[in-house]
């Protein structure tokens, strides 16, 4: 359904709210006529379900699902679209010392021979997950553009940013076909270009109303990603004691200095890839990464609703 929201100088905004990718998507683009605007939601939502289906691990004869097939046996040619998708996610776990990961442990991947002991001075130990889970495991050659995971059970799989990438996918297709202003709201991850209909710039308020109540919601967000990350309070009682449940992806200790991060940076791919790294790479070395790179800012907040922002940020 349809639903008109503001109106102002001739300008409206029009959003169409829809499960898509497993999540709430909220689409909405500024325009004067509301069936040219249906039209254009309807394009979005096609580009985001193709995306959903380029990425599926549940395809048989998907990109992600031969990579996955072929894990440890040999490398797989892929379409360009995917190799600059993979290629895009190691630099980001490089950037953050694999702290965001795409790869994951899916099983030994060892049977029969390749698990038999030959002789006490060479025997065959098959690889823990922690080894499989690796990026640096992955290898990309650009010239044949191929992916070749090197360990069997290893696999990779886009939770962390796909939604990201699909949104930045939408608002593409809605830019060439002459959508000069609007919103994806993406399961709660923003993605505005252009302007309000009253030609103010976008905040997090005025894009998502859930955001009203948070301490920067005035945030001016236009023609950026913005993607908070939370540390979901899940405890396990113990003698009626509660323990944090989320662990960092090196030290395996509880995370409790940072409740949520949220960052804006020109893409929701990005944006998405960076919010959950930082929670576990902690306040200091996250502003300290934040700060070293261009077009990219962060405000995190911790277990005492302490506020700390990157560089040029003003809430």
């Amino acid at each position: 359904m349809l639903a008109i929201k503001t109106l102002t100088n001739n300008l409206t905004t029009f959003g169409r709210s829809v499960r898509l990718m497993g999540d709430k998507f909220e689409i909405s683009v500024v325009g004067n006529d509301p069936l040219l605007a249906d039209e254009q939601i309807d394009i979005a939502i096609n580009e985001i379900n193709r995306v959903d289906r380029l990425l599926s691990t549940f395809s048989e004869d998907s990109n992600i699902n031969r990579i996955n097939r072929n894990a440890g046996i040999e490398p797989v040619k892929v379409s360009s679209e995917v190799f600059r998708l993979i290629d895009r996610a190691l630099q980001i776990s490089e950037l953050t010392h694999g702290a965001f990961d795409i790869t994951y442990f899916a099983g030994t991947g060892y049977t029969g021979d390749d698990a038999a002991i030959a002789t006490n001075a060479d025997v065959k130990i098959a690889p823990s997950p922690i080894m499989l889970t690796n990026y640096k495991s992955v290898v990309t050659d650009a010239a044949k553009q191929t992916i070749f995971l090197k360990e069997k059970g290893m696999r990779i799989g886009f939770g962390a940013n796909s939604r990201g990438y699909a949104a930045d996918r939408a608002k593409y297709v809605l830019q060439m076909n002459g959508v000069s202003s609007g919103v994806i709201n993406a399961g709660g991850d923003l993605l505005t270009w252009g302007n309000q209909p009253n030609m103010k710039p976008w905040t997090v308020v005025a894009a998502d109303p859930t955001k009203r109540d948070e301490p920067f919601a005035n945030l001016n967000i236009s023609n950026m990603a913005f993607a908070t990350s939370v540390n979901a309070e899940k405890y396990t009682s113990i003698n009626d004691k509660k323990f944090v449940n989320a662990v960092t992806a090196k030290k395996g200790f509880p995370v409790s200095e940072i409740t949520s991060v949220s960052i804006v940076s020109p893409t929701a791919e990005l944006s998405d890839a960076m919010a959950s790294p930082i929670i576990n790479i902690g306040v200091n070395a996250g502003l300290y990464l934040i700060n070293q790179l261009n077009q990219i800012a962060c405000i995190i907040i911790d277990d005492h609703n302490r506020i700390y922002t990157s560089k040029d940020v003003n809430i």
